[in-house]
């Protein structure tokens, strides 16, 4: 019997006027996920908590002819994770169709020489404000009946744990596990919650916290023998947020360059 539900691929990846958030958009992924998303003619509401570097994204988007704006977040304070959701509460209506959580913040170092502002800095960025966000717009969404996708960006490290990143890998494995309990609660919504979960990848917040020996070192155990760029991750949040992930939720999808193998 014919699928009537059966896309082209074409179809199935089109993401034209949609209306995304991304956190994290001042460097890294998350400025290579907004960038995608706009260039496949997606409304991008971008934020972060460097004002000029999520400014600088969102301006490049719509220089190039995308559709862009930039919010200030900081994902550390209750307050502001309120403006920003009322702020787009504002200005969508509610018509909400993607959520990829990408901000984050690493500091490599032994966990005996860490310090208790170090873990809270980690936890509350990435952990804590998404869960906040999320509890906030998750409303929003069930009111206005829109299937939406979010993307929560963990790490491998979270699943398999890393040296110099201990608190760092236990926000990501909480990321992982809230993920997947959140896909559980919000099916019944037809809101589709996955995760991606990057290996080493050439990021300001990744390279610059780590030393030249070290980096060379990692390079060498990767099967693919280099750091994935962050528009490759990119690729599987646009991905998750498209109708060819509409059977698909409450999955990790490591990114790794064959670093983690995971069945």
């Amino acid at each position: 019997m014919a699928d009537a539900t059966a896309y082209t691929w074409q179809q199935a990846t089109r993401l034209a006027d949609k209306v995304a958030i991304v956190t994290g958009v001042a460097s890294g992924i998350g400025r290579a996920t907004a960038r995608q998303f706009a260039q496949a003619g997606v409304s991008v509401f971008g934020a972060d908590v460097n004002i000029q570097g999520g400014e600088a994204t969102m301006s490049a988007i719509r220089s190039s002819g995308g559709k862009g704006e930039f919010l200030a977040l900081d994902l550390t304070k209750a307050d502001s994770i309120d403006a920003f959701v009322d702020t787009l509460k504002a200005k969508t209506g509610g018509a909400i169709d993607i959520i990829a959580s990408v901000a984050g913040v690493d500091v490599i170092e032994p966990f005996i020489k860490s310090k208790p502002e170090t873990w809270s800095l980690i936890v509350n960025v990435n952990f804590l404000g998404p869960v906040r966000m999320l509890h906030r717009l998750l409303p929003i969404l069930i009111e206005a009946n829109r299937p939406a996708k979010i993307i929560t960006v963990a790490s491998d490290a979270g699943r398999v744990g890393s040296t110099g990143e201990a608190v760092y890998s236990g926000s990501k494995g909480a990321v992982i596990a809230f993920t997947k309990a959140l896909a559980r609660e919000t099916a019944r919504y037809g809101i589709r919650c996955n995760c991606v979960a990057p290996g080493p990848t050439d990021t300001p917040l990744f390279t610059d916290a780590m030393q030249e020996p070290l980096r060379e070192a990692l390079i060498k155990a990767i099967p693919l023998r280099r750091m994935a760029l962050p528009s490759e991750i990119a690729n599987v949040i646009l991905f998750f947020s498209s109708a060819a992930a509409d059977y698909i939720t409450g999955q990790v999808l490591s990114v790794s360059g064959g670093l983690t193998m995971h069945g």
